[in-house]
């Protein structure tokens, strides 16, 4: 049986989801190269959760060439086995990266995974093939393996067993903790060919291959990102995992509040948080102007701008800190709370205007999943994100708030002023407010083929459509926020068991 790795093969292979600079491709096997590039991927210099090379497809302007170079059958087994002994006599401490052979348009390659190492620093051989004893620390910067030098290299040595918090091991874990069918639902869900596989491995197995457990095999364990996603109540070993979402309709200082919490792996609380926020909370409105044909449209926050406060929260907390996400909803704004804040080497002034970059984050492993599963770009593209998008709404500039102990981080999203204090309703007669149903084409696709109770999948094969983040932002979520269709579970918009099914005002705007 060919090993697959738990990664989505097109993604690696166009850089979707995956940042250039954790993807090194090479036309062939060059062990000297390729030793150095593992020893950088290993050490992880800026917690990014390591990286693959691809071995078998030639590199041009940062881009892999396709069809690839490709590599024969036999120097597939002769690279597994040089890279072991690799592993053991030229790369300190011992170090072996995941590999996977995989066909692509007739050829095969052969990818490394190559996770963060959990003893690093890591050092190799600075040549081979000669009697030099000379040994050096690598790492990436950019999208090339450097030698470390100076304060880098003193920085590397800092980090010495250092592990970050969501890839150590949890030793009052067991691997029955781990739920095989989230695993199993989540390579389903990124298109990892590890998904057929997945059926026939024990937890172990399946957990090794996409990086979960650790430890001997005498004495495996979970790690914590495992459970964070891959667990149905990870608040059970970490309490406090979960998303408040709290909507005061009279302002903080009235007696009324609505509340709803969202428990439960990281991944599901993520998206029915945001999408419980989209159906409850967003209003669109349609202003038409005597003055001109063209009619003002704008919502009262932007979904886009939540989703990035939402997920940057579930990225950067601590899971150590014993307090929620809290995301707080009143006439006048959303805020996203979350603990603690960015780390002091962040200006607040910097991070307001999103040149902000961090240089070394704090969970490399969740913002590794997160990013599979198409909900974080990385790379601190969040802020100026939110930025962008308030700024195409009309809405007025976010704001981004902490203490001087960085002890926690709020996003504040004023409300547009279209909808402040609810001043649709004291806009002039000239200017009238009036939300309405008007349909795109995508939309107007969806109402055609949807009849009776559909699911996503059947709905997609009717549009015959491919690409689910398309079908999910511009056909699916936007026909809910339009009220024209709904779910038949919305409490819990995730279940495999969901269906949609138009509303009253759908069947009014479909074909008699």
């Amino acid at each position: 049986m060919t090993t697959k790795l738990p990664i989505n093969l097109d993604s690696l292979l166009h850089h979707r989801s995956i940042e250039s600079e954790r993807v090194e491709y090479k036309a062939g096997w060059n062990p000297e190269a390729v030793l150095h590039s593992i020893c950088a991927f290993a050490n992880d210099f800026h917690n990014l959760g390591g990286g693959y090379l691809v071995v078998g497809v030639a590199e041009e302007n940062g881009q892999p060439v396709l069809p690839p170079a490709g590599l024969q059958p036999e120097q597939i087994d002769r690279i597994q086995k040089e890279l072991l002994n690799l592993g053991n006599a030229a790369i300190q401490p011992s170090y072996h990266p995941l590999t996977a052979t995989y066909e692509v348009q007739g050829k095969l390659i052969l990818v490394l995974w190559v996770p963060g190492g959990e003893t690093r620093p890591y050092k190799a051989r600075v040549r081979l093939g000669d009697k030099s004893t000379d040994w050096a620390f690598y790492l990436r910067k950019h999208t090339s393996t450097v030698r470390a030098k100076g304060v880098d290299e003193r920085e590397l040595l800092s980090l010495a067993a250092t592990v970050p918090f969501d890839d150590r091991y949890r030793q009052n874990a067991h691997l029955t903790d781990l739920s095989p069918h989230l695993m199993r639902e989540f390579l389903q869900e990124i298109g990892s060919e590890l998904a057929g596989e997945a059926a026939s491995l024990d937890n172990e197995a399946l957990g090794r291959r996409m990086n979960v457990v650790g430890g001997p095999v005498e004495l495996a364990f979970p790690k914590n990102v495992g459970l964070l996603f891959f667990n149905d109540h990870p608040e059970h070993f970490f309490p406090a995992t979960q998303i408040d979402v709290v909507y005061f309709p009279d302002g903080p200082g009235g007696d009324r509040f609505e509340e709803k919490e969202f428990r439960g792996p990281l991944g599901r609380i993520t998206r029915d948080a945001v999408d419980y926020i989209n159906r409850s909370y967003l209003k669109e409105a349609v202003i038409k102007h005597p003055d001109r044909p063209q009619a003002e449209r704008f919502w009262n926050y932007p979904l886009a701008a939540i989703e990035e406060a939402v997920v940057n929260a579930v990225y950067h907390r601590s899971y150590e800190i014993r307090e929620p996400i809290e995301v707080r909803i009143t006439p006048e704004e959303l805020v996203v709370l979350s603990f603690p804040g960015p780390d002091r080497s962040i200006r607040m002034e910097d991070l307001q205007a999103g040149r902000a970059v961090s240089r070394r984050y704090r969970n490399r492993r969740i913002g590794e999943f997160l990013k599979e599963l198409d909900l974080t770009e990385g790379r601190s593209t969040g802020i100026p994100k939110i930025l962008r998008v308030m700024q195409a709404n009309g809405s007025p500039q976010p704001r981004f708030e902490s203490d001087d102990e960085r002890s926690s981080f709020l996003i504040r999203l004023p409300v547009h002023e279209g909808f402040a204090g609810e001043v649709a309703e004291q806009v002039t007669p000239e200017v009238t407010p009036e939300v309405t149903p008007e349909v795109t084409p995508e939309v107007g696709r969806l109402l055609e083929v949807l009849q009776g109770e559909m699911g996503r999948l059947e709905l997609m094969e009717a549009l015959s459509l491919k690409d689910e983040k398309h079908f999910r932002e511009h056909y699916l979520q936007t026909a809910i926020r339009k009220g024209l269709i709904e779910m038949t579970i919305p409490d819990k918009p995730r279940s495999r068991l969901q269906k949609y099914r138009l509303t009253e005002k759908g069947r009014g705007m479909t074909p008699k």
